[in-house]
């Protein structure tokens, strides 16, 4: 089945409009939804995520050595079987990549932890 260019030519900005305008639509219509119930959509804030760069940073990097250490390894390890290593890439980008989100996780749950220690009192004269 063979579409013609006319016819993307058409859809493609019909279907871009009718996405922009669902967006407002619902947008609007939450908007109403919020005030019928009695709040105010000018105090709706989205929830913040604060380590949300550490997590992309990390997953990015993991991501990037395991490229890396693909790369290094079916150039030198595998430099028999050149056509056959394509699953080498994939998997250590995923390995590494994950090694970053774990790490992320460690380093936020470190913070949380940190964060609900109460703080210790120290007399004065202990100080001296």
């Amino acid at each position: 089945m063979e579409v013609s260019k006319e016819l993307i030519g058409i859809l493609v900005p019909l279907g871009f409009f009718a996405m922009i305008f669902g967006i407002v639509y619902l947008s609007k219509r939450e908007k109403l939804a919020m005030i019928e119930r009695g709040m105010d959509p000018r105090r709706y804030k989205p929830q913040s995520a604060p380590f949300q760069n550490l997590k992309w940073g990390l997953l990015l990097i993991g991501a990037g050595l395991g490229l890396f250490l693909a790369s290094v390894l079916d150039r030198t390890v595998f430099k028999e079987s050149m056509d056959e290593n394509e699953a080498i890439y994939a998997s250590l980008v995923a390995v590494f990549g994950g090694l970053g989100l774990f790490i992320s996780y460690l380093i936020e749950k470190k913070e949380v932890l940190d964060k609900a220690k109460p703080a210790t009192y120290v007399e004065e004269k202990d100080l001296v």
